[in-house]
């Protein structure tokens, strides 16, 4: 028995949960807010209401849904899956008759006082779905093709209507955290390696399709691929994001120009500079220092999820965290490799640092759920 354990069993049962949080995770994930409220209040030349004022109430509100996720036993979770996963399909139904369309695509659903992107709640009801599925089944089963079969479709559903909103970022999100559940709970290497041919297949697919009648991705789409293999091809147009994304990255040198010193963003040459492409004010301000100083703050989270996915016996809880740290690593994944200009430019957040309520609350609820089942793992 641990000294905490020791002493969380000398003090109230309801005081104990809160003893059992994992209070470094949740420091950690606020200092990366702060980091991002910084950015925000620089990039609107000083202006904390136009857009760090909004976030801070984000967070805060995300907070407290935080903890009250938090202390709600790991069992009622589990038993809410399929519900939660049912909620998420029918908003991304909702989306595609009655969504609100931004930026060319249909991705939000109007609320009045904010935008709710129903793609990004999915991203954490599909894994604990997957999660559920997979503490329900018997292990024997978890390699059968009919039992292999029932979470592919699960998988796939949502991806289809999230690509058809379009968002591909999303869909790849989708496809690559379901597998990671998938692996991490046993299933045969001989599926993933027919699906990487098929993927192989489909690649070739989309680029022979093009110009096609039958052409598979969206124009736009083509014009990303086309400007992330070659972007200073049309440095005034579709290569015009990457390349000053680079620009203020390296000009940042390795200490910056200091804080609401950064020329690219305060001269609005940098697009999207307060949600995907925030990252390169960070990096224009503060330099090598600052972005590398972030990125630390995000491997402590990435720890913080493996160390308590090891640590929990529980399968449904292990599986959870598993999906929630993929889910996780792919949001950062993707955005880096996006702003320095090595994979297409798609629409994914940085997590916590850019601007936006879905995507905040949605990734605190999932911390949410991992500090669930770090509070009542058993012991």
């Amino acid at each position: 028995m641990s000294f905490l354990e020791y002493n969380v069993k000398t003090v109230p049962a309801g005081l104990s949960k809160v003893l059992y949080l994992n209070w470094a995770l949740i420091m950690v994930i606020t200092a990366v807010a702060a980091i991002g409220w910084l950015m925000l209040y620089s990039i609107a030349g000083g202006d904390i209401g136009q857009w760090a004022e909004p976030q801070m109430k984000r967070y805060l509100l995300g907070l407290v849904v935080m903890f009250a996720v938090a202390f709600t036993p790991i069992w009622f979770w589990r038993n809410m899956s399929g519900v939660a996963y049912l909620v998420a399909m029918l908003l991304l139904l909702l989306v595609e008759f009655f969504g609100a369309v931004g930026m060319g695509a249909q991705r939000w659903i109007d609320l009045g006082f904010m935008r709710l992107q129903p793609s990004e709640l999915m991203k954490v009801t599909l894994v604990m779905m997957l999660a559920a599925y997979y503490d329900w089944l018997d292990d024997k089963r978890t390699s059968r093709p009919l039992w292999v079969l029932i979470p592919v479709l699960l998988i796939v559903a949502p991806t289809v209507l999230v690509l058809m909103q379009p968002n591909l970022g999303t869909s790849v999100m989708l496809l690559a955290a379901g597998a990671a559940v998938m692996f991490a709970a046993g299933v045969s290497l001989w599926y993933f390696a027919a699906v990487g041919a098929m993927v192989g297949g489909i690649v070739t697919a989309v680029f022979t399709s093009r110009g096609t009648p039958w052409q598979l991705l969206h124009d736009y789409q083509y014009t990303r691929i086309d400007t992330f293999l070659n972007p200073g091809a049309d440095p005034l147009g579709a290569g015009y994001n990457i390349i000053q994304a680079k620009i203020a990255l390296g000009s940042g040198g390795w200490t910056g120009k200091g804080f609401m010193q950064g020329t690219q963003s305060r001269l609005n040459f940098l697009p999207e500079k307060h949600t995907d492409f925030i990252f390169t004010t960070l990096g224009e301000e503060f330099g090598f220092v600052g972005a590398m100083s972030l990125l630390v703050l995000y491997g402590l989270v990435l720890l913080f999820f493996m160390v308590a996915a090891i640590q929990n016996k529980d399968r449904f809880s292990s599986l959870l965290i598993i999906g929630v740290a993929v889910n996780f690593f792919l949001y950062l994944a993707v955005n880096l490799s996006m702003v320095m200009g090595m994979a297409p430019v798609v629409g994914v957040p940085l997590p916590f640092l850019s601007y936006g309520g879905s995507a905040t609350l949605v990734l605190l609820v999932a911390v949410g759920l991992v500090q669930s089942a770090i509070v009542h793992r058993p012991r």
